[in-house]
């Protein structure tokens, strides 16, 4: 991509050849490793979490915790530290102006600095912090949390050396199903601000991911519960005790070629 300056690239920094832009265009592919727990809160509590413009919060959501691996053209793969990552996704369900009702993410964090900027240009607010969960590996032994009833999961974030939230689940053997973002169209909030004006409030813009190709292993039910801890910084807390409702682990991927207004 070409600019009036005369550099190269899709995001900075901005050189001749493009080749050290740290995102590239889409296509962007993804596969990974999710735990996805549901939960209800007191929906009013979720006001000062999201644009009131955008709607109202109706006591749902739910958090995921993911193992991702990502690729454009297949040559992260040959250079993992490029194509791993993990994150917490929080999405709320919210009630729109118009009656429909949809998702939207208030909080998302990665430990992937291409991952941060992919997410910023598409709305979803992410920040750095620390996710780690349970793998589950196709072996028969006690270390590989095999997918079948009783196997326990565990997942939490920390975010500036804090813990955020913590969560355990335990395998049914029943067949569970999407939830959260994977369930039900999730819009992201974009904006921001222009340093010429610093007094004056970034024009926000919803939109909404395209995304083709889903695709998913089955995904194996679950019963969990969640703990969030209060944060200097983050506002997490502020929904209350999220009471943990349907729960689900497995393998999804999808490919997004772009966005599109919401």
């Amino acid at each position: 991509m070409s600019s009036s300056l005369g550099s190269l690239g899709f995001t900075p920094p901005y050189t001749v050849s493009g080749r050290s832009a740290l995102v590239a265009a889409p296509p962007w592919h993804y596969a990974g490793w999710l735990l996805n727990i549901a939960f209800g809160f007191d929906a009013a509590r979720g006001a000062d979490l999201v644009p009131p413009s955008i709607g109202s919060t109706t006591g749902q959501g739910c958090v995921h915790f993911a193992d991702w691996q990502a690729t454009t053209d297949g040559s992260e793969l040959l250079d993992p530290v490029q194509a791993q990552y993990r994150e917490t996704i929080v999405v709320l369900e919210i009630e729109r102006p118009d009656g429909s009702r949809c998702g939207v993410c208030p909080a998302i964090w990665v430990d992937q600095d291409v991952s941060m900027l992919r997410g910023l240009l598409q709305g979803w607010p992410k920040k750095m912090g620390s996710t780690w969960l349970t793998r589950s590996l196709p072996l028969d032994h006690p270390a590989a949390a095999p997918l079948r009833a009783g196997t326990r999961l565990g997942a939490s974030l920390a975010v500036k050396d804090r813990r955020v939230i913590e969560a355990e689940a335990r395998l049914t053997g029943e067949a569970g199903r999407s939830l959260g973002f994977l369930a039900m169209p999730t819009l992201g909030v974009a904006g921001f601000p222009d340093l010429r004006e610093p007094t004056r409030a970034p024009a926000l813009r919803l939109l909404r991911a395209e995304a083709v190709q889903p695709t998913a292993s089955g995904w194996h039910a679950a019963s969990a519960s969640l703990r969030v801890f209060a944060h200097p910084r983050e506002e997490l807390s502020l929904l209350g005790d999220l009471q943990a409702g349907d729960a689900s682990a497995g393998w999804f991927g999808l490919t997004v070629v772009g966005a599109c207004d919401a």
